[in-house]
């Protein structure tokens, strides 16, 4: 009898914490099923993604079909929750179909979450583990930042999704997430602005650490003035107590042997004090020449973040955040032209847009279209070398090996559709041709036909490394 009344409270206490949504005890099976799923995240996502994002899922507790697991950061939580919770749910569930889902909570750090809460100040004046002269010397050698380059005002997009959430994760976490961080792209893309927003977040953040921020020339210059002085040893002890280094155009040390082995060393003693090291460069730490081997190995440890060539929605968003934040009155059909006429970076696009604003304003004249071609007339010449659309379409259906009718045909056929759009977009890139006008040209198409084939191609040409090449070859063909 009294086993009997033990099961039926034990069940009515179940049942009580069910009703009221408390997580339980997951049991060993659950635990298992979580441990075979863990390690197979590793082999479906790729080394470099299970170690930034998917180590740290740590199982909690199961209820109700529920598994539930924990990470760190909210950050970590959403970036999961948006790119690979669909796809950790399936795999769970095919190991027991009675796994609906999977819920992702945070838990922070057991210190981080007994820290009081101090002010900003509060913070600083208890710093204490390095001293104000150090602290002072450091700043001398840092370059300054700019204080318009933070997260607040970089625009995200495709291109830039990945480096920007990868910033983001290491000014969030209170642990080096991975080592180094390293982020590339071409020219006025947004590095330096992400390498500033980082610096600036990890003073707020964190401002008993001891960031340093430098170019790699300045690191070389630096390292040479030391050599020269007999001051080695300074330079050493300066590099290798920070607790977070950044450089910034690494390339730029390429050929540069005693440099590189200044830095190599440096490196290793960070990482081996585990601080954080991040670094920027054009290229990928692969393609870097005239950097040694073992130091573009090292330069690959950690993440890889790439920043692709900027789409249309992309450098349309920076055009409105920067009108914005300009408060000037731009239509929006002058940034729709400016976002597909500059496509080389994103600075000279912001350059275009204050060079229209300030001629406005002192000339006390609307923006206009017309008003906006005027005065980027030297700009978009490289934009307008008197290429014709029939050009275009001969260039690009020989390069396809297509007849020259399917430019105008009204077949959907992929090869055909797809080399089509590309000579859309090539028409609206190099001509001063008006989206009508290109329209009628391909077999009286509409205006947001072309716009449709513009758009796909941009976005195309930041997923596919082979669109993007057939792009380029097709462009320089025609320019010379």
């Amino acid at each position: 009898m009294s086993e009997t009344i033990g099961k039926q409270v034990a069940q009515l206490n179940k049942n009580s914490i069910d009703l009221e949504g408390t997580p339980l005890e997951p049991t060993s099976e659950i635990k298992s099923i979580w441990s075979m799923v863990h390690a197979e995240m590793r082999k479906e996502f790729g080394e470099a993604i299970f170690r930034s994002w998917l180590k740290p899922l740590t199982l909690q507790a199961y209820y109700h079909g529920t598994m539930e697991v924990s990470v760190p950061t909210r950050f970590m939580r959403d970036w999961i929750q948006t790119h690979y919770s669909k796809r950790i749910s399936e795999m769970c569930a095919q190991e027991n179909a009675e796994i609906k889902r999977v819920q992702i909570v945070v838990i922070q750090n057991n210190v981080i979450d007994a820290a009081p809460e101090v002010s900003v100040d509060t913070k600083k004046n208890s710093i204490t583990s390095k001293s104000a002269a150090l602290r002072d010397n450091i700043a001398e050698i840092s370059s300054p930042l700019d204080q318009r380059f933070t997260f607040d005002s970089f625009v995200v997009g495709k291109p830039n999704a990945l480096a920007h959430a990868a910033a983001r994760r290491v000014c969030e976490s209170a642990s080096v997430p991975f080592n180094p961080l390293f982020i590339y792209g071409g020219v006025g893309l947004g590095k330096t602005h992400l390498m500033h927003a980082i610096a600036h977040s990890m003073a707020e953040n964190f401002p008993e650490k001891v960031v340093m921020y430098l170019s790699a020339e300045k690191f070389m210059y630096q390292f040479v003035k030391a050599l020269r002085a007999n001051e080695t040893m300074n330079f050493k002890e300066q590099f290798r107590s920070v607790d977070i280094l950044m450089i910034d155009d690494i390339q730029f040390i390429a050929g540069k042997e005693s440099t590189q082995e200044e830095f190599f060393h440096t490196f290793n003693a960070l990482v081996d004090q585990n601080k954080q090291i991040i670094i920027s460069a054009d290229k990928s730490p692969s393609d870097l020449t005239g950097i040694d081997e073992r130091l573009r190995s090292r330069l690959a440890w950690g993440l890889v973040a790439d920043i692709h060539p900027s789409t249309y929605d992309l450098r349309l968003g920076i055009l409105r955040s920067k009108r914005e934040k300009l408060g000037a009155e731009v239509p929006d059909s002058v940034l729709e032209f400016l976002a597909l006429k500059v496509t080389s970076n994103i600075r000279e696009l912001e350059g275009a847009l204050n060079r229209i604003v300030a001629h406005a304003d002192v000339s006390n004249q609307e923006i206009t279209l017309e008003s906006t071609q005027e005065v980027l007339q030297d700009l978009l010449r490289s934009h307008d070398r008197r290429i014709t659309i029939d050009e275009i379409q001969r260039k690009v259906a020989d390069h396809y090996n297509l007849r020259l009718t399917d430019m105008h045909s009204a077949r959907r056929a992929r090869n055909v559709a797809r080399p089509r759009q590309v000579a859309m977009y090539l028409a609206k890139l190099l001509t001063a041709r008006s989206l009508p006008e290109i329209g009628r040209k391909f077999g009286g198409r509409d205006h947001t036909t072309v716009m449709h084939a513009i758009r796909k191609v941009e976005e195309l040409m930041g997923d596919d490394a082979q669109i993007a090449q057939d792009v380029d070859v097709v462009r320089r063909a025609l320019t010379g």
